[in-house]
């Protein structure tokens, strides 16, 4: 009697993961498999590196440098500004940081487009902040259409991934551990370098390839806070499938920032082996 009872739990099993099966197969491995295709050939169908090989075209190489330049700066701003943030947190009770992170994250509920359009009307020349700025008599502030605009856009949409997983790891490092090195007579500098930073590695490793991956592929805010002025490698291969119906080097392209991805997976699998810092 057991055997068939197994054998149909089985069953239920494998039939409860067969939409899931049909998403990967869908959403995630055909994509992959067309992009790979479109990739290394060329409009005959046949064979070529060539689409590879655009990313050596100097256009290309200057968006995909500013590109890595903005997103590192992006990541570095957002890391300054979370982890005092994230220990902030860390430190309130439970209800006092669930409501502030609430509060924090509540933005991200909203359009990802909506967001930066309304820092695209705040920006302006003749927007809220400038009129605020000229309503006091102060020079106005003229950053739109500029790189300093969509590092803003990207710290304001970004930053929430950057806090969430710091403040993970934290609020999960024993109490006990930090208060028996100021016990034995630790500073709080010494402990805060010793204890806490280290055993928060994974939640930064985690945070910083959560911001720097979307930000070194975005192509909406540049768009809207850029002016269509400031092409990154996002806007030239967005521009590539959809004005220049160039399927092939747009794949070709696509390739090359994988590798991108591929490289910040394998860095959070190292540091985050326990997955420390990707659950909130």
């Amino acid at each position: 009697m057991r055997r068939p009872w197994r054998a149909m739990r089985k069953l239920g099993r494998q039939l409860l993961a067969g939409p899931y099966l049909v998403w990967i197969i869908g959403f995630i491995l055909l994509p992959i498999v067309i992009i790979l295709y479109y990739a290394f050939t060329n409009t005959s169908g046949a064979f070529t590196w060539d689409n590879i090989a655009a990313i050596a075209d100097p256009v290309h190489v200057k968006s995909i440098l500013l590109s890595l330049k903005l997103g590192f700066f992006c990541t570095v701003v957002c890391l300054l500004l979370a982890y005092p943030l994230a220990m902030i947190l860390s430190s309130k009770n439970v209800n006092q940081s669930s409501f502030i992170v609430l509060i924090f994250i509540l933005p991200m509920w909203m359009n990802f487009l909506l967001r930066t359009m309304a820092w695209q009307t705040l920006l302006e020349k003749n927007g809220v902040i400038n009129s605020i700025l000229s309503f006091v008599h102060l020079p106005a502030l003229e950053i739109i259409n500029t790189p300093w605009a969509i590092i803003l856009g990207m710290v304001y949409n970004f930053l929430p991934f950057m806090v969430l997983p710091i403040y993970n790891v934290l609020i999960k490092i024993d109490r006990d551990v930090i208060n028996a090195a100021r016990d034995l007579g630790a500073s709080s500098s010494y402990t805060f370098l010793k204890i806490i930073l280290p055993l928060s590695i994974p939640g930064i490793i985690s945070g910083i390839t959560m911001v720097f991956v979307p930000a070194l592929t975005t192509f909406v805010i540049s768009d809207l806070l850029g002016g269509g002025k400031i092409l990154l490698i996002g806007n030239v291969i967005e521009q590539s499938f959809k004005q220049n119906s160039n399927w092939h080097v747009g794949s070709g392209l696509s390739m090359v920032l994988m590798v991108f991805i591929i490289a910040s997976m394998a860095l959070v699998a190292k540091y985050d082996k326990e997955g420390e810092g990707s659950s909130f």
